[in-house]
């Protein structure tokens, strides 16, 4: 067997490293080397994941040495690819999908955002015990929806190794969005690194991978323009909260490489158009960790999709997305080129593309933007909130480890409302809410006492760019929610964690320490998701939709991942419609396996 680092050499820079090899990362005498997004024709790179289709299709998990950086490395593939094969299915179609696990070890798909029996949902020890090596398990479901959505490994770090492919439901009735072409642009993120290297990395030290720390050239930035004491001031808050204003992201282009559909930006994945053509975009954020802000220079984007579903059509320049969510937009360009430019939320590094009329033009690609520090707003939650009131300093740091306050009622609160009317709305209980003692405990190292609950902030870095960012009060779905009365019961949920300790959690409960969420089959509830944390937290709960409320408890759009922002509190209603044993965790990958994740019991 040869060894990874007898094929290349292991030293290269740090800008090198970071945009990835400019060929695409394919050594071609080495036929098991995969190179980004492998579809092959003649030989040739096409930039294109292959595409699958029918009623019967067949996968293969497997090992394939990949080279994105200039280092040679093992990863995870579907049918020998990554990303793995588009899935283009239609609605209404019963499908059988046989996959086969060559690994030595177990493994699983998960339909992202697919309704299905829950032994199809694929999470083991919880819908089946997984594929184990050797075997073929036959996943067997029929298609209820349309739309983009995409599938991945939930094994543990196998899916952050190469296993996410796009899926793509072709609706029963014609396409309401007219496009004269249309592609996949999928995102994701790389790491030479083990994985669990890197988590045992963050266990030790969580801002291992920030660059972005405050500086002296901050602290006389901020004396000039605020004063000295006010600088102080500012350095010895963070300073007592034992906290980084620029802990955006646990892991950052340090060791991560962000690829879209597989390719460096250096490799630069193409896709041509005609003129006059309108172009649908599907995007899918298949990272493992990274939230993005994508945006196309000179070409405005008009979101038609969230999450599979239609949604009134609104106009933008940005829009950011965390791993698990979907896009789809129809762009009509003009220019003969144009850059897809996504960057990571703490602006470490980026993805990019080209959109062009022919394969030999290029686009600018735009510089990243500063790094913005997190605010009070951010921390604080509502600071608008009457001084009157004894929680009004919002959000409580606390010494790591050593909460002692003890209140009586559980943060994870199921209220059955079915004899008391309608339940309150949400924005207007906050004042209310009492934590419980887990909320205090060594898992949980801040709080947010009076959190805001408005939709429409693009969030730390989008706010004042001059550009024109998506919010999630912009989408509101074409056909409305149909799902008859209003809720009957009320479940809320706090998103908790130590960042020193690096432990994540749902009401300061890691999962090993926690018991399950129940709900009753075919019961309209209305879940409450406070963040008491400084981080965004994309939410995926498996096997039912989740129907966003605005503040003012409005039903406005059906998702399957929600992201919920810092000191930000977020309502939605949820049917269960099918019974079983469902996954309900933040989509961050290092974050779920450190304990954000839930099991929900539906009887």
């Amino acid at each position: 067997m040869i060894k990874a680092n007898t094929m290349m050499p292991v030293s290269i820079s740090r800008r090198r490293f970071v945009q990835g090899l400019a060929v695409g990362g394919v050594l071609a005498t080495f036929p098991h080397i995969v190179r980004a997004g492998s579809a092959f024709k003649d030989n040739a790179f096409t930039g294109y994941a292959t595409e699958l289709s029918g009623n019967v299709i067949d996968l293969t998990i497997g090992e394939a040495l990949v080279n994105f950086t200039g280092v040679v490395r093992k990863a995870t593939t579907i049918n020998g690819s990554i990303p793995a094969p588009t899935l283009r299915l239609r609605e209404g179609d019963d499908v059988t999908i046989r996959v086969t696990n060559t690994l030595s070890v177990p493994s699983s798909i998960h339909w992202h955002g697919i309704i299905l029996p829950y032994q199809m949902d694929g999470v083991p020890g919880m819908s089946f015990r997984g594929i184990m090596p050797g075997e073929t398990f036959v996943y067997r479901f029929t298609l209820k929806q349309s739309g983009t959505y995409w599938y991945h490994s939930h094994s543990g770090f196998q899916e952050m190794t190469g296993m996410y492919g796009a899926l793509i439901i072709e609706p029963k009735a014609q396409d309401v969005i007219a496009a004269d072409r249309e592609y996949v642009v999928q995102l994701s993120d790389w790491t030479d690194e083990d994985p669990h290297t890197v988590f045992r990395k963050l266990k030790v030290q969580s801002d291992l991978y920030n660059f972005n720390q405050p500086t002296v050239q901050d602290m006389l930035r901020d004396i000039t323009d605020r004063g000295l004491d006010a600088a102080l001031a500012k350095r010895q808050m963070w300073q007592q909260m034992r906290m980084n204003p620029t802990d955006l992201a646990d892991i950052s282009a340090a060791t991560f490489t962000y690829l879209m559909n597989g390719s460096s930006p250096l490799a630069n994945w193409r896709g041509l158009f005609k003129r006059g053509e309108r172009v649908r975009l599907r995007f899918i954020n298949g990272s493992s960790n990274s939230f993005f802000d994508v945006r196309i220079p000179e070409l405005k984007m008009t979101v038609v999709q969230a999450d599979g579903q239609n949604v009134h059509p609104v106009t933008v320049d940005e829009f950011r997305f965390g791993p698990g969510e979907t896009y789809d937009v129809v762009v009509s360009p003009q220019n003969d080129a144009y850059t897809i430019f996504a960057q990571s939320m703490d602006r470490s590094g980026y993805a990019r593309g080209t959109l062009a009329v022919a394969e030999s033009l290029n686009a600018p690609v735009p510089a990243l933007d500063p790094v913005e520090w997190l605010t009070m707003a951010d921390m604080m939650g509502n600071m608008n909130h009457g001084a009157s009131d004894s929680h009004s300093h919002g959000h409580s740091a606390m010494a790591h480890g050593n909460g002692a306050e003890d209140h009586s009622q559980h943060g994870a609160m199921a209220i059955d409302h079915s004899q008391h009317g309608p339940a309150v709305p949400y924005a207007k209980a906050s004042s209310t809410v009492r934590h419980a003692s887990t909320e205090y405990g060594p898992s949980v190292d801040m709080r947010v006492d009076m959190p805001r609950t408005n939709l429409d902030d693009p969030g730390i870095g989008l706010r004042n760019t001059g550009r024109r960012a998506l919010t999630l009060a912009d989408l509101h779905s074409l056909d409305g929610i149909i799902e008859p009365g209003g809720p009957e019961a009320e479940i809320e949920l706090h998103l908790t964690g130590n960042m020193e300790r690096y432990t994540w959690s749902f009401d300061g409960l890691e999962f090993s320490k926690s018991t399950p969420v129940h709900m009753k089959h075919n019961q309209r509830i209305r879940v409450i998701l406070q963040n008491d944390t400084m981080m965004t937290h994309p939410m995926h709960l498996h096997g039912m939709w989740s129907d966003l409320e605005s503040d003012n408890g409005a039903v406005q759009v059906r998702r399957h991942t929600i992201p919920v922002q810092p000191a930000q509190r977020i309502s939605f209603l949820t049917t269960p419609h099918d019974v079983g044993r469902w996954a309900w965790h933040c989509h961050l990958l290092f974050h779920m396996d450190a304990g954000m994740f839930r099991e929900v019991v539906v009887s």
